[in-house]
């Protein structure tokens, strides 16, 4: 489905407003699973609900991606997004992860785009320091919220 929205502020972030007849018309349920296309930018998101109206945060990231801005009017498509929410992992990363099962649940339980920034994360690093010193740092951080 295809509808104009503003680009407004949302906390830290930006967002887009939905109709609440464009959510029930997705299907998936009050806060679907989301496929968002502005610009020729797709990302996968969640719809969320915040004072009483049914959003979609736009992060930097995505704003810069899709050449937008806060106060702008755009094209937004949508689609109901039930592909499996999986996050490829790096292989420092999915050794880390596989040395430990309380660190490997732990990260399995966080959020899918949370998983997706954490590698992203260990992904943008611009050196080999700096990506161990992150990968470090995230494990440490899954270890403790395991305990």
């Amino acid at each position: 489905m295809k509808f104009e929205a503003r680009v407004i502020p949302s906390g830290n972030a930006t967002a887009i407003a939905l109709p609440e007849d464009a959510v029930t018309a997705l299907g998936g349920g009050a806060r679907p699973a989301v496929a968002v296309t502005i610009n020729g930018h797709t990302w996968r998101t969640r719809v969320a609900r915040m004072r009483g109206l049914c959003m979609i945060g736009i992060s930097a990231g995505n704003r810069a991606a899709a050449r937008i801005a806060e106060g702008e009017n755009v094209e937004v498509a949508i689609e109901l997004d039930d592909l499996p929410r999986e996050v490829p992992e790096p292989p420092d990363l999915k050794s880390a992860l596989d040395a430990d099962s309380s660190i490997r649940r732990a990260f399995e339980k966080l959020p899918f785009g949370l998983r997706q920034k954490h590698v992203r994360h260990l992904e943008e690093a611009g050196s080999a320091e700096t990506r161990d010193r992150r990968l470090a740092r995230l494990v440490s951080a899954l270890h403790a919220d395991s305990a």
